[in-house]
């Protein structure tokens, strides 16, 4: 997906104003992965390329909760409570962290942002993988 002048980039600064506003398709076109989650950390959205990259497709993975289920890896102070802080807070959350994905599969090295707006339907785990 393209917008009218660029790509759209895992580090761009305005990609929590624009994840949410991405259709499934302009989704699937984006070289990085892309998790959008509900109020219950449930799987709302999920990406092409994610599920390519980690193996996991959408039948498995949309519908379940992401920290218990699909990723537990992930439910932990890092990723998955911040998303809680920011929710009881209130307050947008972005954030780009290293991380090391170890679920069902070897250990791989990631970059992570976490994106949340307050009031608003999905919150996204956002993932890029050295090329």
């Amino acid at each position: 997906m393209t917008t009218a002048l660029s790509p759209v980039r895992f580090d761009q600064p305005d990609l929590p104003a624009l994840i949410g506003t991405l259709s499934p398709e302009e989704l699937d076109e984006l070289d990085f992965g892309v998790i959008g989650i509900d109020d219950e950390s449930v799987v709302r959205r999920y990406n092409a390329t994610e599920s390519r990259l980690a193996g996991l497709s959408r039948d498995r993975v949309v519908g379940n909760p992401l920290f218990t289920v699909v990723a537990p890896c992930m439910n932990n102070y890092l990723v998955a409570q911040r998303f809680e802080d920011a929710k009881a807070s209130g307050e947008p959350l972005d954030a780009t962290i290293d991380y090391v994905f170890t679920l069902k599969m070897r250990p791989s090295k990631v970059k992570l942002r976490l994106i949340a707006k307050p009031g608003a339907s999905h919150r996204f785990v956002v993932v890029l993988r050295p090329a």
